[in-house]
């Protein structure tokens, strides 16, 4: 009876978050205009509708065809909406809104049917990790839906208040090891769990403000080459840029986190105030090991779930918000912000963990294992809280100025 008891709850969850999850994709296509939605705002990204539409075939290809056996629902979408198939700018020729919206509701209601006889216990990771690649979607959603507004100020009229004043003062890491990574997080590249040793470093206490990165820029920053790596300072030759992607003069935002950086914008920054970038170990450390229990947790405050006062996430503000206005968020050591406001630039390239298997298939993570894209930790204000974890790790090439990525320093 206990194990039949177990197993309801464990499949009540996983409803209760697929629903959940699905609601908030959903809200962000309401009254969305059809050329809005199958428009390629961005080279680097697909249309919003395309991946509405991709959603819901991962959905169907996963639980559907691999672990109920059947055959697609829509094979005619196959060439459409998978992840490997047609290039971006080929994906603009979409369906109307509402073949969409029908597409997703039909694999939903047949993934909900088998959710109901399904053997969740043994399938947690695959449900977790779907839920996961739709807060993904839904992220990049949102991120291309502000690309189409760039008419419309990024920063909105009446910024959010802080709390009280941000201390510029670093938190102290004593050396010794920590468990790195997580084998409860169903994304391949956060496993496994191992241990790693750092010596005694510093870390910001808050990501790096408007108002402290406005410093870098009235100092001349974009225009000495001291400051700048020797890859950093040829792509500012080629992308002559003198201020972030994303940014206001507005002093009002001072407390806010800076974003719309490059990894070499924010590795510059770091020599001029004489600092660096973290490493992601460093970063991982800061954000989820607790010292007097000696283990890793899940989040920063421990293993509640995220409330409202733990940070700025869900695109419930849709914007950043100050780095100091989430005490109830900060870290075992003391660090604020790391989860959500804003995604975090660290010094690492994007690597296996030592004894890596991919999952569910070897090209979601192991072809970006190319020395070519560096580690983000934290998430944004737009992460869905299905996919907020301390252990989470996204990559991005470091020429990207993103408007989710901003950063923190650390010394040694």
């Amino acid at each position: 009876m206990e194990q039949l008891t177990s197993t309801k709850s464990h499949r009540d969850a996983i409803y209760k978050a697929l629903e959940q999850c699905r609601d908030r994709t959903l809200e962000l296509f309401d009254n969305l205009d059809f050329n809005t939605f199958c428009t390629q705002a961005h080279p680097d990204f697909s249309p919003v509708g395309w991946h509405l539409g991709h959603i819901a075939f991962t959905e169907g290809m996963w639980i559907l065809e691999h672990l109920k056996g059947t055959p697609p629902l829509y094979p005619q979408y196959r060439k459409l909406f998978a992840a490997d198939i047609l290039p971006k700018e080929q994906r603009q020729n979409l369906p109307h809104i509402d073949t969409i919206l029908d597409y997703l509701h039909d694999i939903r209601s047949s993934v909900l049917a088998y959710l109901e006889t399904a053997p969740v216990e043994e399938q947690t990771r695959l449900w977790q990790w779907l839920i996961q690649h739709e807060c993904q979607h839904s992220e990049t959603i949102s991120l291309i839906l502000q690309l189409q507004q760039q008419s419309l100020p990024l920063y909105p009229a009446t910024p959010s208040t802080a709390t009280g004043e941000v201390v510029s003062e670093m938190v102290e890491i004593p050396a010794g090891e920590f468990i790195m990574g997580s084998d409860t997080n169903p994304q391949d590249n956060a496993r496994a769990a191992h241990w790693v040793y750092l010596d005694r470093y510093w870390l910001d206490r808050y990501p790096v403000t408007c108002g402290q990165y406005r410093e870098f820029i009235e100092a001349g920053g974009y225009q000495t080459p001291q400051w700048w790596s020797q890859a950093g300072w040829q792509w500012l030759q080629n992308n002559p840029v003198a201020k972030p992607l994303y940014w206001s003069e507005g002093k009002e935002w001072d407390d806010h986190p800076v974003y719309g950086v490059s990894w070499y914008e924010a590795e510059a920054y770091a020599n001029f105030v004489g600092k660096r970038l973290p490493t992601e170990a460093e970063w991982e450390k800061a954000a989820r090991w607790n010292p007097f229990t000696e283990t890793s947790t899940t989040y920063p405050w421990g293993e509640d779930p995220p409330q409202s006062c733990h940070g700025n996430y869900d695109t419930r503000i849709g914007q950043t918000a100050p780095v100091n206005a989430y005490p109830a968020g900060k870290s075992h050591y003391g660090c604020h912000d790391l989860l959500g406001n804003v995604w975090e630039w660290t010094a690492s390239w994007f690597s296996p963990y030592p004894n890596f298997e991919y999952y569910p298939y070897r090209g979601y993570s192991q072809v970006y294992f190319d020395n070519q894209h560096r580690v983000l930790r934290g998430g944004s204000w737009a992460t869905r809280p299905w996919a907020l974890e301390s252990s989470w790790r996204n990559w991005y090439y470091p020429h990207l100025r993103q408007l989710f990525a901003g950063f923190r320093c650390a010394t040694s």
